[in-house]
């Protein structure tokens, strides 16, 4: 979950951050095409306060709920000394299961196929350390209001699962790649997934930037380009199919509940090109 635990201490805000934990490692494995059958966590502190860690753990219940998979068990550590009181660290890991024909390596995807986007919930578990230092440099209430909603349950909002109705959408027609928008942004995930010699090219504006990149954005005076190296600027998950399963795609994980965009396409890459770019 990275240094979001740092804004959790400091709001005492920790119901969504067990959330966190367990979409940061579904929606990793699910890209593989994997469907998650248990999870086991890893809670440790310097001295245990029930109410928090309870809420920490209904959290992580609550996302393993949404993943469908089984919270089959987990690790609670009192360490006195190793850390500072009300603070604690969190860990955890999935297993899951696919055919190994059916495993999603990105192998297929060829020049003309499609780009869509999967939107975000907010900041997800990345690019926090930057986040905290530029509420600290705003000096912004976090009870205020920001676009309707408490500017704390903005940037606290927990990352959104993407499984049911990604798995829905593998069973259906073929996925030929997949990428978990974390650490890197789009710039440095989507091309995890590509073979050599191709490049994605993002349409900007093809979805819209939810207010709070704009607001990150304006802050710390951020480039374009920073900004899709560090966040996922609204794009949680990117799927890449042919252009004819594109609109059935979209149709489909709509139904679902995603916003769903078309965000770009896959060509061929020039000399000297970034597999992944923004224009």
């Amino acid at each position: 979950v990275g240094t979001k635990l740092k804004l959790a201490f400091q709001l005492d805000k920790h119901d969504t951050v067990g959330i966190d934990l367990v979409a940061m490692s579904v929606n990793d494995i699910l890209v593989q095409g994997a469907e998650p059958l248990f999870f086991l966590d890893y809670f440790a502190c310097g001295k245990l306060e029930v109410g928090t860690a309870a809420e920490v753990i209904k959290g992580i219940a609550q996302g393993c709920e949404q993943a469908g998979c089984a919270l089959v068990g987990g690790e609670t550590a009192e360490m006195p000394g190793m850390y500072p009181a009300g603070e604690y660290d969190l860990a955890g890991f999935v297993v899951g299961a696919v055919d190994k024909e059916a495993i999603i390596d990105g192998s297929s995807i060829v020049e003309g196929d499609v780009l869509l986007g999967l939107a975000s919930s907010g900041a997800h578990s990345n690019g926090y350390s930057l986040i905290r230092k530029l509420i600290e440099k705003s000096g912004i209430d976090m009870d205020s209001d920001f676009h309707g909603k408490p500017f704390r349950d903005v940037v606290m909002a927990p990352t959104r699962i993407y499984v049911k109705s990604l798995l829905k959408l593998i069973a259906a027609l073929k996925v030929k790649g997949m990428a978990h928008i974390t650490g890197g942004g789009i710039t440095e995930n989507v091309p995890r997934v590509l073979p050599a010699g191709l490049t994605a090219e993002v349409k900007k504006g093809s979805w819209s930037m939810p207010a709070l990149f704009n607001w990150l954005q304006a802050q710390g005076n951020i480039t374009d380009e920073e900004m899709y190296r560090t966040f996922n600027c609204g794009i949680g998950m990117v799927v890449i199919v042919a252009e004819q399963d594109a609109a059935a795609a979209r149709q489909l994980l709509e139904a679902e509940g995603e916003q769903v965009a078309m965000i770009g396409r896959i060509r061929t890459q020039a000399a000297g090109e970034a597999p992944t770019v923004v224009v």
